[in-house]
Order: structure tokens, then sequence, then C-alpha cells
């Protein structure tokens, strides 16, 4: 089993095509913008060029134990002598009998770094270098990834899609494990560590299990887990990522009916969510999404809620790609991913869509056993009472 804890999809040579494509690309940025090589060494970026590996060892790392190098003529993960056979093994797309190697390893001493540094510098002849995360000395700098190529990664293939349902179906049916599993004397941390310890047993990365209990959960908007016990509601969060694909999702358990006043609530967050939904369609601007939200809560009677939390926005090969704001330029197409969170005090709804070419929204983290409503000819996601 690799790192991203999933058995990687058996068609071996599908995996290399999605490679290949994504050298294609990679190649036609190299000949758009001059430059000799590209270095990609973000998590994001290595398990999407690697058709769904990992380079994380480390989980709250932005960057990973190899990135991979593109030249015209080449294509390389570098790594160290540490992790180059269990890279070969378990994260990169294998050599099949009608497949060609997609990647080559370029492989150097842990202890001498600038062994790869060489190595780079003599593939790419000493040009110009591109990365996700630039660096480089003052003689011979990085320079940042164009936008096309970064629409590109936001934008995905079948296969992406593929890959993506199964993590979402499984991030679900882990959430509602765990919460229909609950009790009001458990803990927030009880409550986040039986999340993750669900997660991992699904192969998901935890990347985020936020947890409030009832005190709480009015007041704060990130409530990361405490000692304080859950009592009558609570809250848990979803970053769950797998393949390197972010599933986000939000879930309530009541111990008992709620309040009328609770309910009121999540109907409200659901209303104010449905009109965002209605939103999505290709080539609608992240800014349009935002001033509908901002427009909904003000109709809804929270004028300041849009300033008091963030509302989400596209999703992915991170938990957000881009973030919804009001000066936000960035523009919805066909099979990007998008997760909205609007909340108000002790009230919240997230899940993640992708945008399908016919411009419906399927929903990636539905699970069919949670209780839900009909909003706007979807079925969405209430708090479930435990009675």
């Amino acid at each position: 089993m690799n790192t991203s804890g999933f058995e990687l999809p058996q068609n071996q040579q599908e995996r290399q095509q999605e490679c290949q494509q994504k050298l294609e690309w990679l190649r036609t940025c190299l000949r758009e913008t001059g430059a000799t090589g590209i270095r990609l060494r973000g998590t994001d970026w290595f398990t999407w060029a690697t058709a769904g590996g990992s380079n994380t060892v480390l989980l709250t790392a932005e960057t990973g134990v190899a990135e991979v190098l593109v030249t015209a003529q080449g294509a390389w993960i570098l790594t160290d002598t540490i992790e180059a056979q269990r890279l070969q093994d378990e994260e990169l797309p294998s050599k099949g009998d009608l497949a060609q190697k997609v990647y080559d390893l370029a492989v150097s001493p842990w202890a001498e770094p600038t062994q790869r540094e060489s190595f780079v510098q003599e593939v790419t002849a000493d040009g110009k270098v591109l990365s996700d995360k630039p660096s480089g000395s003052h003689d011979r700098p990085e320079l940042p990834l164009p936008a096309s190529l970064i629409q590109q990664k936001r934008t995905l293939l079948h296969s992406e899609s593929d890959r993506y349902r199964k993590v979402g179906r499984l991030a679900s049916e882990a959430m509602t494990e765990v919460l229909t599993q609950a009790k009001p004397d458990w803990t927030e941390h009880q409550l986040a560590g039986a999340g993750a310890l669900a997660l991992w047993n699904r192969g998901l990365h935890p990347a985020l299990t936020l947890a409030a209990g009832e005190r709480r959960l009015p007041i704060y908007r990130h409530p990361t887990a405490t000692q304080e016990p859950l009592r009558r509601v609570a809250m848990m969060v979803f970053c769950a990522r797998g393949f390197g694909l972010y599933a986000n999702l939000t879930r309530f358990v009541c111990f008992g009916n709620l309040s009328s006043e609770q309910s009121e609530l999540h109907r409200q967050v659901r209303e104010i969510e449905a009109a965002a939904l209605n939103q999505c369609q290709a080539n609608v601007s992240l800014v349009q999404v935002y001033d509908t939200l901002k427009q909904t809560y003000e109709q809804q009677g929270y004028p300041k809620a849009i300033y008091e939390h963030h509302q989400g926005g596209t999703t992915g090969y991170l938990a957000r790609e881009v973030v919804a704001n009001p000066a936000t330029t960035d523009q919805l197409q066909a099979n990007m991913a998008i997760a909205w969170n609007p909340s108000l005090p002790g009230a919240k709804i997230e899940d993640t869509f992708v945008l399908r070419e016919d411009g419906g929204l399927e929903n990636l983290t539905i699970d069919p056993k949670w209780p839900s409503v009909e909003i706007a000819g979807r079925s969405r996601p209430i708090p479930l009472e435990l009675t």
C-alpha cells in the first residue's frame, strides 16, 4: 500500500496515459515560456503529475521527500537514497507490458543535496527553471508557474474524477460511522481522534478534523478540538486527502432533538448554500458567487456573517485551491471541484461537488445513510438527531 493509503488503480496503462497527458501540458508550458525545466515540489503538484502518487511523509508539510523535474527531453523524480526504492515500488506508475516508463529516478545521497542541484543544472543547461515553489540562487532564481498551467491542474480529467469519487465516498462513510457512534460525554479530542481513525482505516489522510461541542460551537468558526465534553450537540469537519485530492465536508450530531432555534439556523444555512450552488456554472466568476452569498446572508438577516468566516471556493489538490473573496477574478469551469461552507453561529454546511460538463453539480461526499432534505433539487445533509 502506498503512503496515500490506496492501492493505486489496477490499470497502470491508464495511469501512465494520464501522466503522459500532463507531461504534454508541462512541455507546452516550456515552449510557451522559453524555460528549459519545470520543478514541482509541492505535495499537490507531485501527486497531480504522477496521477495519484504521493511524496508525503510529514503530513503537515507542503513539500515532500521527492520532486518532479521535466525538460523537453526528459522527466525525472528527484529524491534521495532513503526514499527511492519505496517510491519506485509504491508511488510511481509501474512499467507495464504495453506501456512505457513515464519517469526516471534521479537519486542522490541524502547527506549531499548539492548533487541534486548539479543534476538539475546539467539537464536544464543552466536555463530558466519554473517551479510551483520557486527558490534558487541570486544568479539563477526560479520563476513561478504560469496561470495557464495552474488552471489545468484545477480542471479534473475523467480519471481524476473517478479517483475523487472514491475519496469522497470513503470520507463521507467515515463521518457517518463516527457521528452515529458518538456520545455526549466524549471530549472534542475523542471525537476528532475517532474521525482521524476512521479516515486512516479507509486509507485517507486526516488533513483536518475539526470538532466542537455545545459550548464552543456557536463561538468559533474554526474550532480545533479541546478536552471539553460534547454535551448536547457537536460538529465535525473533515478535509480528507486521498490520491492527493481533498474531500471536504461538515456534519452535525444532536443528542436529543434540536431546539427550534437551532433548526432554524440550519435551515437558513441550507438556503444560503443553495443560492451559492445555484450560481455554479461554467464561466461564472467566484466573486459572483461570493456576492450572491453576501446578498443571501443579508436577506436572511445576517449582514455581517459574510465577514465572520471565509465561504469556501474551489478545491481539488489543495483543501482550497482558491478561496472566494471580493477581489477574486478566477472563473469556474467544467470539471472543477467546489466546496462552499456558509455558516452562522452554531450552524454550518459543506460538501464537495464537481461541476459537470452538462452544467450540473455532482456531490462527491454524500452518504445515503445520512439524514437529508431536498433543497433546490439537491439532497442536503441535516443534523443527525440521536434520541
